[in-house]
């Protein structure tokens, strides 16, 4: 399973109704495309940042209601999107306002720093599909946070030796520090005893936010409810998978297999019948 904050768009999950298939997709595409603009190609970062102004360029168009300069098509499909679901356009200047940042910053201090990142870069998505759903509600619109920001930090902790190879620590340096982990650690794949604190540590702060968030699958009715359901018990999954190798995320890179996947639905179902997350987690206040 893929926790990356875009991949978690379920744009063809069978689960979802119909009629939101089409408008999911159109999300998937905006997002995407910026993503890929910040990350992928041979553009320099000034030709990066340029073309991510031309995209903020078509939000623009699209909140102003007028042709976008850019991406006409996309943009224009964009712009019905919104417009018949009511969208908020700020997620959307969010998402690129992260990847910008992606393309300089490859070290973050703290926490602070670091949640704050995933605040532009993951939550979106899920302020994106409430709106959606018409379930935009305080407390699902705060449960969707704390879901969406543990997928991201999950992609960080099962993807750091992919990371590394980019140039990038998503880690906080105040916890690497902490636990007396260097970034020779990272370059070597040293796994000793230092290494494994750290990731216990940051496993544990994922894991308790995932679960803070869970009830929310418990609120949205229907399938996609019990898609929810599916995407908490597959991030836990990928945690204990990082547990079982010891948080030897270098030589085994977490990933659900076929055994996985029955056990991630076995227990989906078994929340969503029984109306209980079904999963305890110590608190994280504090320990960030």
């Amino acid at each position: 399973m893929e926790v990356d904050h875009y991949e978690n768009l379920p744009v063809a999950s069978i689960l979802l109704p119909k009629a939101l298939r089409a408008p999911i997709d159109v999300i998937y595409n905006v997002v995407r495309t910026a993503d890929d603009i910040a990350d992928e190609g041979d553009w320099s970062p000034v030709e990066r940042h340029t073309r991510l102004a031309d995209f903020r360029a078509g939000l623009d168009a699209v909140a102003d209601g007028r042709p976008a300069p850019v991406h006409p098509q996309l943009f224009a499909r964009l712009a019905e999107v919104v417009a018949q679901y009511t969208l908020p356009m700020q997620p959307f200047y969010d998402l690129v306002s992260a990847f910008d940042q992606d393309i300089d910053a490859s070290r973050y201090a703290d926490w602070p720093q670091l949640l704050d990142y995933c605040r532009r870069s993951a939550n979106p998505v899920g302020h994106l599909m409430l709106h959606l759903f018409d379930a935009a509600t305080p407390d699902n619109l705060a449960d969707a946070d704390s879901i969406c920001t543990a997928l991201q930090l999950i992609n960080f902790w099962q993807d750091v030796a992919i990371d590394w190879q980019k140039g990038r620590i998503y880690m906080p340096q105040t916890d690497l520090e902490r636990f007396g982990v260097t970034e020779a650690h990272i370059a070597q794949g040293v796994t000793d005893d230092a290494w494994r604190a750290l990731m216990a540590h940051e496993v544990a702060y994922a894991r308790a936010m995932i679960v803070r968030g869970a009830p929310l699958a418990l609120r949205i009715p229907g399938r996609f409810g019990l898609e929810l359901c599916g995407i908490v018990h597959g991030a836990l999954r990928i945690l204990e998978q990082i547990e079982k190798t010891n948080y030897d995320v270098f030589r085994h890179r977490p990933a659900l297999g076929g055994f996985d996947w029955c056990v991630v639905g076995v227990r989906s179902l078994a929340m969503w019948l029984s109306r209980r997350v079904g999963v305890r987690a110590p608190s994280i206040e504090g320990s960030a």
